[in-house]
């Protein structure tokens, strides 16, 4: 539904990307400075690179070869800043009607009313900007860009901003924007978590180049792929919540396995996306016994990457998807783990923060 090809030379980065976005939230992810904000800002016309075509909804909004600039007005697309930016003397409801006056007409769009439910605003329309939350402001400008009938929508590290409560408050919304609406939506990162929750595609940008794309799960089990280093490398596993239990716990059934993490905040049925990092996995040749941890994934070793330091990053396919373990190299060798050896991933469960489980209608 994107589909983005430019170069530009911004000072010593040079800029050579080529990708396509489809609909949901593809993630531009990467370490502060490889060129993220650059390509959403060439998407939405406030850059023009030095080469480039970008495609639409099959309409070329730029093609520099062919003399093709649409204006930012005229490319129907909502863009979502780091700060919400939103007009402090008008009320919320009239910052939310603002957007329409940009809907083109005899276009369909999302009704006032589905807005303002779908991002809990209801008791924040007579209220002005100066009132609210860093998280409530920020749901309101997101509902203005959707009011706004867009084609797509960019979002630039739109919780950079706000402290882990809000974040926490505003991630649920953004997971029904994703499922719920179907537009591609462009998201500019370098949280692991938040491409952990939302991200259905990942763009990885290292240097101003695309080293990696394609799904999140696939792409971020990747041990080739760590753009923010090895502390941040782990996978996503498909779950579906089976039962909460009455010491706190949920259990979530992955694979036909059992996964217990403290209490998700959904209901049994409800399909979710676990991030398990690397470095919380233990790794077992036999199964364990007699241990405190709840979570054990039989698995087999599909690749082993070593680095300069010490660790060594292990991938397994295990029957709940793949998964990453990072260990020593002394561990390694004393597990005599190589490509093939069947072994078991070991995690706790205190391990797995509520920031790491996102629910999802699609699992």
């Amino acid at each position: 539904m994107l589909d983005v090809r430019l170069t530009h030379q911004l000072g010593q980065l040079a800029l050579d990307v080529d990708f396509s976005a489809p609909a949901g939230v593809t993630v531009l992810f990467g370490r502060s400075g490889a060129g993220k904000t650059t390509v959403v800002n060439a998407v939405a016309g406030l850059l023009k690179p030095g080469t480039g075509k970008i495609s639409l909804r099959n309409r070329v909004v730029l093609d520099t070869e062919a003399g093709v600039d649409t204006p930012p007005h005229r490319r129907r697309i909502g863009y979502i800043f780091q700060d919400a930016r939103l007009f402090p003397h008008m009320s919320v409801s009239k910052n939310l009607m603002y957007g329409q006056r940009f809907m083109p007409r005899n276009r369909e769009a999302a009704t006032f009313d589905t807005v303002v439910e779908m991002l809990g605003l209801c008791a924040l329309l007579n209220r002005h900007p100066a009132t609210l939350s860093g998280g409530e402001k920020q749901r309101v400008a997101i509902g203005r860009a959707l009011l706004s009938a867009p084609d797509m929508i960019l979002a630039d590290e739109p919780l950079a901003a706000l402290d882990e409560a809000r974040k926490t408050e505003i991630l649920p919304y953004l997971e029904r924007l994703r499922d719920e609406i179907t537009l591609p939506i462009l998201y500019v990162t370098h949280s692991v978590a938040e491409v952990a929750r939302l991200a259905t595609t990942v763009v990885v940008l290292q240097d101003g180049r695309c080293i990696r794309s394609g799904p999140a799960d696939l792409v971020l089990a990747d041990p080739t792929v760590m753009p923010t280093g090895v502390r941040g490398a782990g996978a996503i596993l498909q779950a579906t919540v089976q039962q909460h239990h009455a010491d706190g716990l949920s259990e979530l059934n992955t694979g036909g396995l059992a996964l217990f993490l403290p209490r998700v905040p959904h209901p049994p049925g409800h399909a979710v996306r676990v991030r398990i990092s690397a470095h919380e996995v233990i790794l077992s040749r036999q199964r364990p016994v007699g241990l405190s941890a709840l979570n054990i994934l039989p698995g087999r070793v599909t690749a082993l990457r070593s680095g300069e330091g010490p660790g060594i990053m292990i991938s397994l396919q295990t029957p709940a998807g793949a998964l990453l373990a990072r260990v020593t190299r002394r561990s390694a060798a004393a597990l005599d783990l190589a490509i093939g050896t069947d072994c078991h991933a070991i995690v706790k469960s205190v391990s797995i923060a509520p920031e790491d489980v996102g629910g999802t209608r699609t699992g």
